[in-house]
Order: structure tokens, then C-alpha cells, then sequence
């Protein structure tokens, strides 16, 4: 049972850590607002890395056709420490992840799992049986009560009819 426990706790650091990555605030870079999601950052970084540079000639026969407004873009030393804050984000981030996946522990085999499935259902079952019993048998002391009372009361007002 501690195991158990220990396993849930892993999983559920799991949980909190990507959960905490979805709701990290929204970080300002310049005009580019995004969400360091585990998943969404990297396309959030593609998406910066594309909007926020400047077209560059990669080979002499290539001549760059277009131009971007210097507005559009970030200086090269501002695009560097953006693009090398994302890329961190990211790997802080994945790495933390991985970690808690490690931790966690390896699957039970089919068989074992079947078999606490079948012990857990019919521990459930007998507890079911056990409420109704319990339902039953309350049902029963209510309706003797009732009846106690009923016959109690009934007494009562025939002791109050008689000349005395």
C-alpha cells in the first residue's frame, strides 16, 4: 500500500509539473506573446524564431527577395538572448519531465493487474452486499421503532379516554 502510494505521488508530480507548465504566465517577448507549454513552446519558439528575424542570404546563387520592416524584427544581439532564453525554457522544462517519467514505476504485468482488478471487484461486491444489509437491517429498526412509538402513543391515548 505504501508503494501504491509512493507510485500515486510520483504521478500525481507528474501531473503538477505539466500542469504548472500550462499555467505559467505569459512571458512578453517584444510583440510576441506565448505560453512555455511543454508542447506548445517549441512551436512558440519555431513561431518567434521565424517572426522575429530577418531574412538572410544563405548561398550566393540564392538572392534574398524579400525585406522585412526593421520593426519586424529583432536586433541580432536581442534575437540570440531571446532564442537561447527559449531554447533553456525548453530544455529546463523537458528535462523535468523526463526526470519525473523515470521516476515512475514500471507497469504491473497483464496478469497481476487482472488478478488486484478481480480481488478489488469483489471487494467491492461484498461491500455493496454489506450496505444493503446495513440498509436492511436500518429499515427494519426504523420500522419497529415506528411501530413501538405508534403502540406507545396508541397506549397514551387510551389511558387519557378512560373515566378517571
Amino acid at each position: 500500500m505504501l508503494q501504491e502510494l509512493s507510485h500515486m505521488d510520483r504521478i500525481t508530480q507528474l501531473q503538477d509539473e505539466i500542469q504548472q507548465v500550462l499555467n505559467l504566465s505569459r512571458l512578453d517577448i517584444h510583440e510576441l506573446n506565448y505560453v512555455p507549454q511543454l508542447l506548445t513552446i517549441m512551436s512558440s519558439s519555431i513561431a518567434y524564431l521565424t517572426s522575429r528575424s530577418n531574412f538572410m542570404q544563405v548561398s550566393p546563387e540564392v538572392p534574398i527577395t524579400k525585406q522585412r520592416n526593421t520593426e519586424k524584427y529583432d536586433a541580432p544581439d536581442v534575437f540570440e538572448a531571446n532564442k537561447k532564453e527559449l531554447m533553456t525554457d525548453l530544455m529546463v522544462k523537458a528535462k523535468q519531465v523526463e526526470y519525473l517519467i523515470q521516476s515512475l514505476p514500471e507497469p504491473e504485468a497483464e496478469e497481476v493487474q487482472a488478478k488486484r482488478l478481480q480481488t478489488l471487484e469483489e471487494e467491492m461486491i461484498q461491500a455493496n452486499e454489506d450496505y444493503a444489509r446495513a440498509v436492511y437491517r436500518a429499515k427494519n429498526l426504523h420500522a419497529q421503532i415506528s411501530t413501538v412509538l405508534r403502540s406507545m402513543l396508541d397506549e397514551s391515548d387510551s389511558f387519557e379516554d378512560e373515566p378517571g
